[in-house]
């Protein structure tokens, strides 16, 4: 499990990492707190913020669980192939939001893989273990 907990420490940093992209884009683009709009480019970097953090809260649980129940090498692994997703969709968004789809597809399809495994693997031990 410590090759979960390191992915989830990696994707906890690139949270924070986009975070201070937004305030970078605040101050840029003269966005003053606690406005979430009024520059489009501003609000490209927020969204993909807020975008990430929901995909974020799954994210570490599910990466958890399955990585209990299943198997945490493969749980490792999507969480990886999740990391490099983000990083695709941040820079995409940024760019064009129109060509983020191969950043959210890498990184929303292992959360999907995640939840379902966590799921599966969660209700077979309730089966055997009641």
């Amino acid at each position: 499990m410590a090759l979960v907990n390191l992915i989830v420490a990696l994707a906890l940093l690139q949270f924070f990492v986009f975070a201070t992209a937004v305030g970078k884009a605040r101050e840029k683009y003269g966005v003053a707190a606690p406005a979430t709009t009024g520059n489009e480019m501003f609000e490209r970097y927020f969204r993909v913020q807020m975008n990430t953090l929901e995909l974020l809260i799954m994210l570490v649980l599910a990466i958890w669980m399955f990585g209990f129940y299943v198997s945490a090498n493969v749980a490792a692994g999507l969480g990886a192939i999740y990391l490099v997703g983000r990083g695709i969709y941040f820079f995409s968004y940024v760019k064009d939001p129109k060509k983020r789809s191969l950043g959210f597809g890498l990184s929303a399809g292992p959360v999907v893989v995640l939840v379902i495994g966590a799921l599966v693997g969660a209700a077979l031990g309730v089966m055997h273990h009641p």
